[in-house]
């Protein structure tokens, strides 16, 4: 079967009806509604069909900082800076049930893969989990020292990360409701986490403008991504685990390429600060939201074979890929390897052809570990220098206040 041509991403439409920056953004399971928050205290519905009406849901006092679909798509959990988390009914009422146990601004909410619970962060420095059907709240999570701008669960349920203004990424046991690990890696605010398809590792995105992935069965550090210019806002897997999408105040999205552990693509559309986005479940589409007040739809088309091989590998979860940088990834695409595949080929040029893609495999790592070293050093450089002009600031007080 002839290869898939890798196309470049299309902006396919864009949705405009919020009136203040677009703070979050989420797809329905079947892609029909797309739901955004705002700093104008609304949550929008938007239809996917041209030509049909948003619905325009109020309620909250104060901006809305996060929306998420329950995984059914029957219902949509908000949190806001008054302070409550909502569940709506995504409908023409926009009927709501309030929550309420945080002390200041709700962050991010998250539903459980099974829709049974549901996970907040807060500025009250805790972080909650509830019962969705019962509503009720259930425990709180509070080892942060600062804000927390963001908690997940694992695709299992019984993993929670959360990320945090103390610049600490936490891992917690849900069961034992202990935290199992931090890391420490990031040089500022952590603004958003989520875990792979897979479960096997996270990633962060912060205000030191990187993004970093850890392997959360080893606790270290994967991979390290410094292509934004600016502040990272927010990150979303493709379902297949082998992409992520980023959204930063340098106004870009940016597509990586987790296999080969590299750029993809730069897209530009927001004028000013790109907030949030978010891959649709089937991964064919992404949504992104900016301080322009624009809710933005993309078409992926990168990947279009992903869809084919859903069908013939029903989850790329259930592959035991642990997606490492360079030649660390034994990457859940095995069905991009095949489908590239000619049948008619001699068992030598496929050995050839192996050897060929190893090495390489192991460039790429080298260069990744490479880049760090540099990126470490360039720290390190800054930090001298800083230490050297603040010896010299020092020499000329000592020498003003000897003459005067």
């Amino acid at each position: 079967m002839a290869a898939v041509c890798l196309e470049d991403p299309t902006l396919e439409r864009h949705f405009k009806g919020h009136r203040d920056a677009v703070t979050s953004v989420d797809f329905s399971l079947n892609k029909k509604q797309l739901a955004s928050g705002s700093m104008d205290s609304c949550l929008m519905i938007w239809s996917m069909k041209p030509q049909m009406r948003a619905y325009r849901f109020v309620g909250h006092k104060d901006a809305v900082m996060c929306v998420q679909f329950s995984p059914s798509g029957h219902l949509v959990a908000s949190g806001s800076r008054d302070k409550t988390v909502r569940l709506w009914i995504p409908s023409l009422k926009g009927e709501s049930t309030v929550f309420k146990a945080h002390t200041a601004t709700v962050r991010s909410v998250s539903f459980s893969s099974d829709g049974q619970s549901i996970v907040t962060a807060s500025d009250d420095k805790t972080v909650k989990v509830w019962t969705v059907h019962r509503q009720k709240f259930l425990f709180s999570l509070s080892q942060h020292i600062n804000w927390v701008r963001c908690a997940r669960f694992s695709p299992d349920g019984r993993l929670i990360v959360s990320s945090s203004d103390d610049k600490t990424v936490k891992l917690w046991d849900k069961t034992s409701r202990e935290c199992i690990h931090s890391f420490c890696e990031h040089a500022g605010f952590v603004n958003h986490v989520d875990f792979h398809p897979s479960g096997t590792c996270i990633a962060a995105a912060g205000t030191d403008s990187t993004v970093k992935l850890w392997d959360v069965r080893m606790n270290r550090l994967l991979q390290h991504y410094q292509v934004h210019s600016s502040v990272v806002n927010s990150l979303s897997f493709h379902p297949s685990g082998n992409y992520l999408v980023t959204a930063s105040n340098d106004s870009t999205l940016k597509i990586l390429d987790l296999l080969e552990g590299r750029l993809l693509y730069t897209l530009h559309g927001h004028q000013g600060p790109a907030t949030c986005v978010a891959f649709s479940r089937s991964g064919d589409l992404f949504a992104s939201g900016g301080s322009d007040e624009q809710v933005m739809v993309w078409k992926t088309n990168f990947d279009a074979d992903y869809g084919d091989a859903l069908k013939t590998q029903k989850s790329c979860s259930t592959v035991d890929g642990s997606h490492h940088t360079g030649s660390e990834m034994d990457s859940g695409i095995h069905h991009k390897k095949t489908k590239t595949q000619d049948s008619g080929r001699n068992h030598e040029q496929q050995e050839v052809e192996a050897s060929l893609a190893n090495t390489l495999e192991h460039i790429m790592g080298q260069l990744d570990v490479l880049t760090q070293t540099v990126s470490i050093l360039e720290q390190r450089l800054t930090l001298t220098e800083d230490k050297l002009k603040e010896c010299l600031e020092n020499q000329q007080k000592i020498i003003q206040n000897k003459t005067n």
